[in-house]
């Protein structure tokens, strides 16, 4: 099986992931109000979950796009301020959306997601000190 080494991937190739989950993110706060689907009773589950695995995707985009020479820590705290950054700059810009508006609240959820999945890649990067030779 081959491993998640991303040392000898070049840097810019390696951030095509965040780029592109970036724009739709962007694509979707661009919707307006009237353009979002409505689940019924599990709306704010959906919407909210969608937040979560979106940005926890994001964060992971960040954590590989990073250069592998840093340590695991080090990746995580930067991808980590990286999605806060983005998630704030993406509550700014639906606020000019029509019938949308910012939420501190998602920039919570986003960046719990985020921390997750963050803990998760940090302990299995092939940067980590496991002896894993998988």
């Amino acid at each position: 099986m081959a491993s998640m080494s991303t040392k000898n991937i070049p840097g810019m190739v390696r951030w095509i992931p965040a780029v592109v989950i970036m724009g739709i993110i962007f694509f979707a706060s661009s919707r307006t109000a009237s353009q979002i689907p409505f689940f019924g009773q599990y709306d704010v589950l959906y919407k909210k979950g969608g937040h979560a695995i979106g940005y926890a995707l994001l964060g992971i985009a960040y954590f590989f796009a990073l250069p592998p020479r840093l340590s695991s820590g080090y990746r995580y705290s930067i991808a980590l301020l990286m999605v806060i950054l983005f998630g704030l700059s993406d509550e700014f810009h639906q606020s000019f959306v029509e019938g949308r508006t910012s939420s501190m609240r998602d920039v919570v959820i986003d960046t719990a997601g985020a921390a997750f999945a963050l803990l998760i890649a940090a302990i299995y990067s092939s940067n980590s000190s496991s002896n894993s030779t998988a």
